[in-house]
């Protein structure tokens, strides 16, 4: 079976990669390519926009008539149409945007009931696993003697808009259910005072053209761990929002994570 996909946010950096991919995947198909009806690039073909040749689907911002699954990297606002749309048509969709606030949350939700959806803030199964043992580690840490911090480093590309990375909140979310921080600290300046025993700090570096690393520090009375993962370049993401495609193809109605696409099990 070969898998029709349609990549919104195609003109994009990730968007490009994806159709660059795709168009050597043994079981997708890239046959549309969606922007928003003010990009400069519209009407060009996509695999040239992505440096692999044309593949006769130009930049459109008009919605394909039929596909089997959506991957959508684009923006907040951008993400909105593409759950409508897909929620209308009855589409599978794969979510890979970030900085989305409440309401856009609450519409993925609503949108699952009637459709098949992957969302996850990270695609990159580094990651992922990465988070898995965060997750143990989180766990195991929670009663030691003296405490544990948690503090989240990350740096991306000076291009990315929203902070802290949707990556970074995820690992402050999972870490939290273990350890029961009730506190949330974005950076520090001033007397600030002792730190809370209770409080995730989060810190974003924004520089080059970094394409994502996270590090989450554990420290401890006496010592401390260190996990840290890193993208050398956005292939990661592309790759693993394909296998998530894929995944959600064969998938009934709901709301999936890149972990049930992994077969990580819950901790």
């Amino acid at each position: 079976m070969t898998i029709r996909l349609a990549v919104y946010g195609a003109g994009g950096r990730m968007g490009r990669r994806v159709i660059a991919l795709a168009a050597n995947h043994p079981h997708i198909q890239p046959v549309a390519a969606v922007e928003h009806d003010a990009h400069p690039d519209l009407g060009t073909d996509a695999g040239l926009l992505a440096g692999v040749g044309a593949l006769q689907v130009p930049l459109s911002s008009h919605w394909p008539a039929d596909v089997d699954v959506v991957i959508d990297f684009s923006t907040p606002t951008g993400c909105q149409r593409a759950v409508e749309h897909c929620a209308a048509q009855g589409i599978p969709l794969v979510i890979a945007t970030t900085g989305l606030n409440e309401e856009q949350q609450r519409a993925i939700q609503d949108a699952a009931k009637g459709i098949a959806i992957c969302w996850a803030p990270n695609m990159s199964l580094a990651v992922n696993l990465t988070m898995r043992l965060a997750e143990q580690a989180a766990a195991a840490l929670k009663d030691v003697p003296g405490g544990v911090d948690v503090e989240i480093i990350e740096t991306h590309h000076r291009f990315k808009e929203d902070a802290p990375s949707g990556t970074a909140l995820k690992f402050g979310e999972l870490i939290a259910k273990q350890i029961h921080a009730q506190k949330h600290v974005h950076g520090r300046h001033g007397q600030v005072g002792p730190r809370s025993p209770q409080e995730i700090g989060y810190h974003a570096v924004r520089a080059g053209d970094d394409p994502g690393q996270h590090t989450i520090l554990f420290g401890m009375l006496g010592e401390k761990i260190e996990l840290r993962v890193a993208a050398s370049n956005r292939d990661c993401y592309a790759s693993g929002a394909l296998a998530a495609a894929e995944f959600l193809v064969r998938q009934p109605p709901g709301l999936y994570s890149m972990f049930d696409v992994l077969g990580l099990k819950p901790s």
